[in-house]
């Protein structure tokens, strides 16, 4: 068993890859949910979606969020009468926000109702929530806090930020379905999505970094010298109070990483680290660096089978 840790954009291009290598029932991700909000009374769950939509074979691989072919009749008509959404929202994609609100309403779990969904989209892969209560990413600006969702979508990054809020009424506590997942895997990947808003509310739940010290764990650089592959992860790792590159992700993410890989053209030198291809422009770039770390996890499985003492 393969395990992702999974946001944003960049993760699920990774998993893309190792579905081409892997079956779905051989790999398992935990989502993170700190993006979560409810939108015109149904609950929008963006990083879970794209993930069982990626699985489902729906997804839309343009823009990385949604349904493919989507129409967004409701979303326009709301517009019309006055009551616009902030978020774009297409009419198959709200069914599945609409089931989500309602199996939360009947007392459900994020994580069972993320299963049930799952299970009637035809998913095989293990899809979970890093917890089952609510998780809010916030980012401070002078005019006060501001909803991660709207800041990058609503305002697309054009607005100054001077640090990161992480909002709840208990502090998030990973499920038992997330540690057993971990124990239970032969690696756990980090995938190349934003250390700030994707990875570090995974991160921050009870019982994750201990978990993850008994596991072996390879994490993937989402930046490229200064840059990131895609979306703000510089201006939020800078009000996160890190350097905006492959060493403050590293150093973000701790002694929990037993390998960390940067892109071949990185220019920040990161010490112990791996190069690798991991700019995934397409289908085939994805499927090489799943080969990649497939191979390194092998390699390590090969490893730990070797100092077994014989019988």
């Amino acid at each position: 068993m393969i395990t992702l840790l999974s946001g944003g954009t960049g993760t699920p291009k990774l998993i893309r890859g190792m579905r081409q290598v892997l079956h779905d029932s051989d790999l398992a991700v935990i989502v993170n949910t700190a993006e979560d909000m409810w939108v015109s009374g149904n609950h929008l769950s963006p990083d879970i979606d794209t993930v069982l939509y990626l699985f489902a074979g729906i997804l839309n691989t343009e823009t990385w969020w949604g349904i493919r072919g989507d129409s967004f009749e409701t979303n326009r008509y709301l517009e019309r009468i006055g009551m616009p959404e902030s978020i774009a929202i297409g009419d198959r994609d709200r069914g599945i926000h609409i089931a989500r609100g309602n199996l939360l309403r009947e007392g459900k779990t994020l994580t069972e109702a993320t299963a049930k969904i799952g299970s009637a989209l035809g998913v095989e892969a293990t899809v979970i929530p890093m917890c089952d209560s609510p998780v809010t990413t916030y980012v401070a600006t002078e005019n006060g806090p501001m909803h991660f969702q709207e800041y990058w979508v609503t305002h697309r990054g054009n607005v100054e930020i001077t640090g990161i809020i992480r909002e709840y009424d208990t502090p998030p506590v990973a499920t038992d379905a997330v540690l057993d997942l971990i124990e239970r895997s032969d690696a756990v990947i980090i995938g190349p999505s934003n250390p700030v808003t994707s990875i570090g509310p995974i991160l921050e739940c009870a019982g994750v970094r201990e978990a993850l010290m008994d596991a072996y764990v390879i994490a993937i650089s989402p930046f490229i010298g200064s840059r990131p592959v895609s979306g703000p992860a510089a201006a939020l790792m800078k009000a996160w109070g890190r350097s905006p590159d492959s060493n403050g992700t590293r150093e973000a993410y701790g002694d929990i990483v037993d390998l960390f890989v940067q892109d071949i053209d990185d220019g920040i030198e990161c010490e112990g680290s791996l190069r690798l291809k991991t700019m995934m422009t397409g289908p085939r770039e994805s499927e090489s660096l799943a080969w990649d770390i497939l191979s390194i996890v092998e390699g390590q499985r090969q490893r730990i089978a070797g100092e077994q003492p014989k019988r």
